[in-house]
């Protein structure tokens, strides 16, 4: 009679923790291979180059009262933008530095004392500078009151003479983010400088992310800034406008600039989205289209029913002066510009004629009526001569090479200065409703429908 075989389990499949930590293990790399190439999925399209592997700065747990960028709807690319390999953009962004000839026509500002850093110019006026093409007048753009930096930082500004990235925090409404993504030289040749107002410099000294010992701050790849902005304008969100658009005026020398909000967390090196987004392009400048708006009157609207300006009698005023000296909504005519609104939170610039002629005319309006630029962005666009060359690129791109986070909710706990941004929300007078013969019926429905959704 044959002995019974007795069949035992493997070692490995006898201890059920082994088991599920196998599992776990095996589960968390595929999760981790899968986010590692999907969140690039439409985005790298060339050969792959030696980014900076080590975190650029550590901050504090306690700094920022937000940590994760807002989640989106979008996870594929509709139209995804192709990088060059970055070793050859780099070369041929730095060759443009090398041979560009100021031969070519270039601007000529306006000079002078205001009582405002923009002079604050009467409609009529303003629009006398849109045609550069015919009349070639200095134009008026900023600095008619000096800005108030270091003299220090004002010959670092000077010395950046090829691709600067600029930001600003006023009011200490957001928190510093480091850019990510860059390759192996890009700190060498890129200027990163962020503004700030004495508010936000306290934070910053509270949180211990700068020294009161020095007057020159660099926060990881940033130099901190810092203005007075009691010199400047009430509003932060005023004096944030200053770099934002007046960026070729602050960097003189710099050939490209990039524009990014501090919501904002740079993702891709900005030698890589330079030369996909504006000198492959062809083009002065690169914006992204706003994702659900394409009318100037459709933002409006959301402008005044979201509250996003306290003065809706403002808002009401400047979209008569608009209408009344030819605004139109956007339709095929307006091609090969698709969109009348931008998401402006990310701007890249070539530094020439038409762009700086396009952030001027902009930084006029924006003082004349207020910092909502995607109001005054159509209007300025389609009435100036010569128009500029605009890449306005698809917003599945622009959630691939920035991420966004939430302001703060709650800024540092130092004296926050008062501004008339946080009063009471002005209403629109009635009679602001009357029918101007002018207008284009078309436009007066918008500014009703607009007064209909403001108690």
């Amino acid at each position: 009679m044959g002995k019974l075989i007795k069949i035992t389990k493997p070692l490995i499949l006898q201890s059920k923790l082994l088991c599920f930590s196998l599992v776990y293990l095996f589960t968390s790399l595929f999760l981790a291979l899968y986010t590692a190439f999907s969140q690039s999925k439409c985005i790298f399209r060339s050969s792959p180059f030696d980014p900076l592997q080590k975190s650029l700065f550590s901050y504090p747990s306690s700094y920022g009262e937000h940590k994760y960028a807002l989640s989106t709807t979008r996870s594929t690319c509709s139209s995804p933008v192709f990088f060059s390999d970055y070793w050859d953009a780099l070369r041929e962004i730095q060759n443009f530095r090398d041979n560009f000839s100021s031969s070519s026509r270039v601007l000529r500002y306006r000079q002078g004392n205001a009582d405002t850093f923009g002079g604050n110019f009467s409609t009529q006026l303003r629009f006398s500078y849109f045609d550069q093409q015919s009349h070639g007048k200095d134009v008026p753009c900023g600095f008619l009151k000096k800005f108030p930096i270091s003299d220090s930082d004002r010959i670092a500004m000077q010395k950046c003479d090829g691709v600067v990235v600029v930001s600003a925090i006023f009011n200490d409404h957001d928190k510093i983010r480091q850019p990510k993504g860059l390759g192996y030289k890009t700190l060498d040749y890129v200027c990163f400088f962020m503004f700030v107002d004495e508010i936000t410099l306290q934070g910053l000294l509270f949180h211990g992310l700068i020294s009161s010992n020095s007057s020159e701050h660099k926060i990881g790849a940033w130099r901190v800034m810092k203005v007075s902005s009691e010199k400047l304008y009430d509003s932060p969100a005023m004096n944030g406008v200053i770099p934002k658009y007046l960026v070729h005026r602050l960097f003189p020398n710099s050939k490209f600039s990039i524009w990014i909000d501090a919501k904002l967390q740079l993702m891709i090196d900005p030698f890589l989205l330079i030369h996909s987004l504006i000198i492959s392009e062809n083009a002065d400048m690169a914006i992204s289209k706003h994702p659900f708006y394409v009318h100037t009157m459709e933002e409006a609207m959301a402008t005044a029913r979201w509250k996003k300006w306290w003065d809706v009698n403002g808002l009401k005023m400047q979209m008569e002066t608009y209408c009344e000296n030819g605004l139109q909504p956007w339709n095929s005519q307006k091609l090969p510009y698709p969109s009348d609104v931008p998401d402006s939170a990310l701007i890249l610039r070539k530094h020439g004629l038409r762009s700086n002629l396009f952030s001027c005319l902009m930084f006029n309006e924006l003082e004349a009526f207020n910092p909502r630029d995607q109001l005054a962005f159509a209007y300025v666009r389609d009435r100036m001569n010569p128009k500029p060359k605009l890449n306005m690129f698809e917003v599945e791109v622009f959630e691939q090479v920035a991420l966004e986070y939430r302001h703060n909710l709650k800024p540092f706990s130092g004296t926050i200065a008062k501004t008339k941004a946080a009063s009471n929300t002005k209403r629109a007078d009635p009679e602001l409703l009357s029918v101007n013969g002018s207008w284009c019926s078309k436009c007066h429905q918008y500014l009703s429908a607009m007064w209909g959704e403001s108690p």
